[in-house]
């Protein structure tokens, strides 16, 4: 049994403010994903290996919030944060706040097996990543026009917007409606092997500031993975994901209820709607390749792909 699921981000995605030409365009970037990683699964490949190639590949389009398409700080600069871990040995590996890694998942896997840590931040992930030949980037290789945009239309304010907000073509209207989208992205895996793994990866906030960090890179919050249960990947807004310990408390209640991964993941995300509206989702497996999708918002990217290799996408509330 091989299984791969994956997202690119939650929030306020309506169809009717979606181009034929931008759905398809997201698309075809989830089902991009789906079969770099299936590729890996179908050879032999490890989970570890085939979700790092999905979320690669999500990171290097600009389409979502993380690699190329990071959103901006107040500072008009990029912090990016990723984390990866394994559900056999429940190592993990973590980055934080880096600005020159053009693929902070692959620096994450880096730390968790080439270090004694789990996370590391800033330069010194920086200044790791360099040591062990990652392929180092300036900073503006991340910069788009679009994510300025974003930033250019708040910058005034005292607000950070999580992700990638308003994504409209009105930002200012999109501000004024409230609409959001959460832009992390991540992959969730089972290989042949039976093992479980989960990795996550985002450009953080628009306009945030003092080096916020959110769930992304902090285990147990929005990256989890347990042979035993599920991995897990979340995208939201990361300080309930964080207050909360959503990951793991799917896990938890797999672990302790005895619940399947749909019924797990389902009543934590619904529970958090109940704290705070709109707060986003989680792509979760378990060791027997039954995938769950649960969000709270209007429309989440997501997709899954199995043995047949048929790459399924969805984006809406459908």
């Amino acid at each position: 049994m091989i299984k791969l699921a994956i997202h690119g981000g939650a929030g306020t995605i309506l169809k009717s403010q979606m181009t034929a030409e931008k759905e398809q365009a997201y698309r075809e970037a989830l089902a991009a994903s789906l079969q770099a990683g299936y590729a890996v699964l179908k050879s032999g490949g490890t989970s570890l290996q085939a979700v790092e190639a999905a979320v690669v590949s999500l990171e290097d389009s600009p389409l979502f919030n993380a690699g190329k398409g990071a959103v901006f700080t107040h500072d008009k600069t990029h912090e990016l944060d990723a984390a990866i871990m394994e559900g056999l040995t429940h190592r993990a590996g973590a980055v934080a706040g880096v600005s020159n890694i053009k693929n902070p998942i692959v620096a994450a896997h880096r730390v968790m097996t080439h270090s004694e840590h789990v996370l590391l931040m800033g330069k010194g992930a920086e200044a790791f990543a360099q040591i062990q030949n990652l392929d180092i980037v300036e900073p503006s290789y991340f910069d788009t026009d679009f994510r300025l945009q974003q930033l250019m239309a708040i910058i005034d304010s005292e607000k950070a917007i999580l992700d990638h907000d308003g994504a409209q073509e009105n930002q200012n209207s999109a501000q004024e409606n409230g609409e959001k989208k959460f832009g992390t992205v991540g992959a969730v895996a089972l290989d042949q092997y039976g093992n479980l793994v989960a990795a996550t990866s985002t450009g953080g906030m628009t306009n945030k500031r003092y080096g916020r960090v959110g769930d992304t890179p902090i285990i147990g919050a929005g990256t989890y993975a347990d042979n035993a249960t599920c991995a897990v990947s979340a995208t939201g807004h990361g300080e309930f994901f964080i207050r909360y310990a959503v990951a793991y408390d799917i896990v938890a209640l797999m672990r302790y209820q005895n619940l399947s991964v749909q019924e797990a993941a389902t009543q934590v995300i619904q529970k958090l709607a109940t704290i705070e509206p709109d707060t986003g989702g989680v792509i979760a497996i378990d060791r027997h390749g039954n995938v769950a999708f649960p969000f709270n918002t209007e429309g989440m990217y997501r997709g899954y792909i199995g043995e047949d290799g048929v790459a399924h996408t969805g984006i809406y509330g459908e």
